[in-house]
């Protein structure tokens, strides 16, 4: 038992996420991340002019920032075991037997589509940094890849510090958002049980299928201070 608790606890060591709290994400070397939902769109279907109009567009975006983005993919297996379920339950409660048929037959079409081939789904995300003084954000790659191996460090924030951080990570925020509404992509803010939802289920892609994160307006917290 004690080299469980000992190997989840140096595990702990390795993340870079202290909290998630005002709808933003703290480090443990006390930067900050905000993370953006962003849509997409079909380039491909778009004609020659469209699609160098939005490369233009996005090349201009990116010459207004001073600081790095990430930009993550993440592509998921469809997961529709719930809406299957309730298929079913809407069939046996059915009295018409033409639609309790129908019903039936959309469930099979369902099941049959899904063992022909994996559907996937995708969520495209902009995450926006803000690192106090911009030291950790000039580091070269070289230093943040050996930063990987290494414990990260815990650096706590005053409240007004956090405050302070926070304002100006929102005028990023911003500025990201206004640039990709120039793109023609919409983005939306990310809040606090939103992003405790995406980490829990990037840190726990096989669990997350089975085991929901609880409403945080649910949770009893102590106050740490921070």
């Amino acid at each position: 038992m004690p080299k469980v608790k000992q190997k989840v606890q140096s595990t702990v060591r390795y993340l870079d996420i202290q909290e998630i709290k005002d709808d933003v994400v703290v480090l443990r070397d006390g930067g900050m991340r905000a993370v953006l939902l962003v849509s997409s769109i079909n380039f491909a279907l778009k004609g020659d002019d469209e699609q160098n109009a939005i490369i233009s567009s996005y090349v201009g975006f990116l010459n207004t920032l001073a600081y790095p983005l990430q930009i993550v993919i993440q592509s998921r297996n469809l997961n529709i075991d719930g809406y299957l379920e309730k298929l079913k339950k809407l069939e046996h409660e059915q009295s018409n037997q033409l639609l309790r048929m129908q019903i039936a037959d959309y469930q099979a079409f369902l099941r049959e589509l899904l063992d022909l081939g994996q559907i996937m789904t995708k969520k495209f995300y902009v995450v926006v940094p803000y690192s106090g003084g911009g030291a950790h954000e000039k580091k070269k790659f070289i230093e943040q890849a050996m930063d990987s191996f290494a414990p990260a460090r815990l650096i706590r924030l005053s409240q007004k510090r956090f405050m302070n951080f926070k304002e100006e990570l929102i005028k990023r925020v911003e500025t990201v958002a206004g640039g990709l509404s120039g793109i023609g992509l919409k983005s939306q803010l990310l809040d606090t049980q939103s992003l405790i939802e995406l980490y829990y289920n990037s840190y726990n892609p096989e669990m997350a299928d089975f085991q929901k994160m609880t409403d945080t307006n649910k949770l009893r917290v102590e106050d740490n201070g921070f």
